[in-house]
């Protein structure tokens, strides 16, 4: 069965690929050897079934909410963005009688209060996710909102919380208030587990068929590990590699869909945390056709040559509105006479790759027919794929983030501070 995605290098074709693609094999060959044995867990994900059970009987008793609060950061809810985007179209525009996925990521005290004013506590669910337990941004989010939750009714019938299986603060906390807590794989990594039940049931309670998002995964991912000649993922982190050497250390991944907006925050996560190490990695940018011809073009394509930029596009000809053929009598608009609005977003990205190009800039495109479960998946298994791959290549380990954590232990510090001052008067 063809992958429900091309990939097109034709816009890089003057950076020899030849020597980083050869040196992609040992990395593919460990993956290969690895897949279902739980070394490289993000692997194996595809393929689990024992965990569907619990995740379709956690999403039909929080699916009966109009809305669904999700507490967590990062890769514990950037996956979940990324999946809702296929709902809402990534614009928050929620069908009649799906749960509307609410994400609380930060702890802004104004935005938090202005969520909480705008929902109903009798008709909030709410899902809590930690890897590790310990977040301290989610405990607080956890804190502030179970006494406004708690008015509605017993919690153990609203709420849920995804941890590992450790006693730590976020399962005591849950336990303290009989929250059912479903099992973080312990193993898999938070910007790796989209495919995990961390991805999974947000995307379950809004419908979506999530055997289809592990089975494009898997497809991508055995389309991936046999040899680099054919190997998407391997073509696109030797592309990386040879472009570091050239100065290109910044990477744009540039969809031209709306529901892939997510898609772009989930990827810049993945990329920087995983490979910004000891000095290597490049530097990712989020960006959104066509609105970002409106406000980076100008940089990617006059300002410092040190980019690679992807271009993820849908098949949109003939698609959405027709404009009107007396367009003909204005001609600033008899371009668009008799043309659809998918049309033009067809053109706009087409000729933004041409222009890039033109101008001497490494272009990569990557084409969907649809944007569907399947599809998500498997672009969501290439870039896991594609940035494991990477690391190799760039001598980094892309499983941890050791420099994050001196920031962690600095703010825990400026808090207890803080309370003293407090203490003192």
């Amino acid at each position: 069965m063809p992958l429900p995605y091309l990939q097109d290098l034709r816009h890089c074709a003057g950076h020899d690929l030849d020597g980083p693609l050869a040196h992609t094999r040992p990395a593919l060959q460990r993956l290969k050897a690895a897949k279902g044995k739980g070394e490289y867990a993000f692997l194996d994900q595809p393929d689990r079934t024992d965990d569907l059970a619990a995740i379709e009987a956690a999403a039909a008793r929080l699916r009966k909410f109009g809305a669904i609060v999700l507490l967590g950061t990062g890769g514990s809810s950037l996956g979940a963005r990324t999946l809702a985007a296929l709902v809402d179209g990534g614009a928050g525009f929620w069908p009649k009688g799906t749960p509307r996925l609410v994400v609380a990521e930060n702890v802004d005290p104004f935005g938090f209060g202005k969520m909480l004013d705008t929902l109903d506590p009798a008709d909030t669910g709410l899902l809590a996710v930690s890897k590790s337990g310990g977040t301290g941004e989610t405990l607080a989010q956890m804190h502030a909102i179970l006494p406004w939750l708690e008015k509605a009714g017993p919690l153990s019938a609203r709420a849920c919380a995804i941890t590992e299986p450790t006693d730590n603060a976020l399962s005591r906390l849950a336990g303290r208030h009989a929250i059912p807590i479903l099992e973080h794989p312990p193993t898999l990594g938070g910007r790796y587990s989209v495919l995990s039940i961390v991805g999974l049931l947000p995307a379950a309670i809004l419908g979506l068929d999530i055997r289809a998002l592990r089975a494009g995964a898997a497809m991508a991912r055995d389309a991936a590990l046999d040899d680099p000649a054919t190997s998407l993922p391997a073509h696109g982190a030797a592309l990386a590699a040879a472009l570091v050497h050239k100065g290109k250390r910044t990477t744009v991944l540039c969809p031209y869909v709306d529901a892939l907006a997510p898609f772009g925050q989930w990827f810049a996560q993945l990329w920087a945390e995983s490979l910004g190490k000891g000095g290597e990695g490049t530097t990712p940018i989020r960006a959104l056709g066509t609105v970002d011809q409106h406000s980076q073009l100008q940089l990617w394509l006059d300002g410092p040559a040190d980019k690679l930029i992807t271009i993820v596009a849908r098949d949109s000809r003939d698609a959405g509105p027709r404009f009107a053929a007396d367009m003909l009598a204005d001609g600033a608009l008899d371009w668009l006479a008799g043309r659809t609005m998918g049309d033009l977003l067809d053109v706009s990205w087409r000729a933004t790759a041409e222009t890039l190009a033109r101008h001497g800039r490494p272009v990569r495109i990557l084409t969907i027919r649809t944007l569907d479960e399947t599809t998500l998946g498997a672009l969501l298994m290439h870039f896991m794929l594609e940035t494991v791959i990477a690391a190799d290549l760039f001598g980094v380990e892309p499983y941890h983030q050791p420099a994050v954590e001196d920031g962690k232990k600095l703010a825990r510090a400026y808090m207890k501070g803080m309370g003293a001052k407090a203490d003192n008067g």
